[in-house]
């Protein structure tokens, strides 16, 4: 393995990384990017289609569209599209991070994430099949990008030769003062800015329609 020493100047511990690695997050980047996107399509069915659609419409009981508009598809009025866009967009945020600073506490912290997200997963899965009797292939592509991202954590740890994280969590505060804010915190919040924008532009007033005159 090839040593990170970035920062070792800062940190009184050492980390190596196989060359592999970086191969492995960039994957892991454009996994969770097309997890984002396809969480961000569905948050625009929920805003903008299901809206249009009428109440008892025999449509709302069928395939996709009876998966999202289901008990299960909101916590508290908000998608769990939505949700599933911040879970993305944070994993890619740590990603990016971790492209910046190289060090081994954000790999830590991305394990328990895509764990979770994992779980998640396999709990709304299991309502599509079991319980709704019904299948969103968007759902089913968003819960594979969740597998395939603990997939790649798990390959990403076996590569690595890492502290633990007790050794390095008081670091925190050191690793944010090395962070490259352009780098990282930029397009996360320009992913976090689309996501407002989803909900804020239904709440605009709209110009009314103006009948066409021959």
């Amino acid at each position: 393995m090839a040593v990170q020493n970035q920062m070792l100047n800062q940190f009184d511990y050492d980390w190596a990384y196989s060359s592999q690695v970086s191969i492995l997050f960039g994957i892991f980047a454009v996994v969770a990017a097309v997890g984002w996107m396809v969480s961000m399509m569905l948050t625009a069915i929920h805003l903008f289609a299901l809206p249009a659609i009428p109440a008892g419409s025999e449509a709302l009981t069928q395939g996709s569209i009876a998966v999202i508009t289901s008990p299960w598809a909101y916590v508290l009025g908000i998608p769990l599209a939505t949700f599933g866009a911040i879970y993305y967009l944070a994993t890619l945020g740590l990603t990016l991070w971790w492209f910046d600073t190289r060090h081994p506490l954000i790999v830590k912290i991305l394990t328990p994430m895509t764990a979770s997200g994992v779980l998640f997963s396999v709990y709304f899965v299991y309502l599509q099949l079991g319980v709704i009797g019904e299948i969103c292939p968007f759902c089913m592509v968003s819960a594979s990008a969740t597998v395939i991202l603990f997939g790649l954590e798990l390959g990403i740890l076996r590569l690595s030769d890492t502290p633990s994280l007790s050794e390095m969590i008081t670091d925190f505060g050191g690793v944010v003062t090395e962070t490259n804010y352009a780098v990282v915190a930029i397009p996360v919040l320009v992913g976090a800015l689309t996501v407002v924008g989803m909900f804020v532009i239904p709440q605009l007033p709209m110009p009314e329609v103006i009948p066409f005159i021959d």
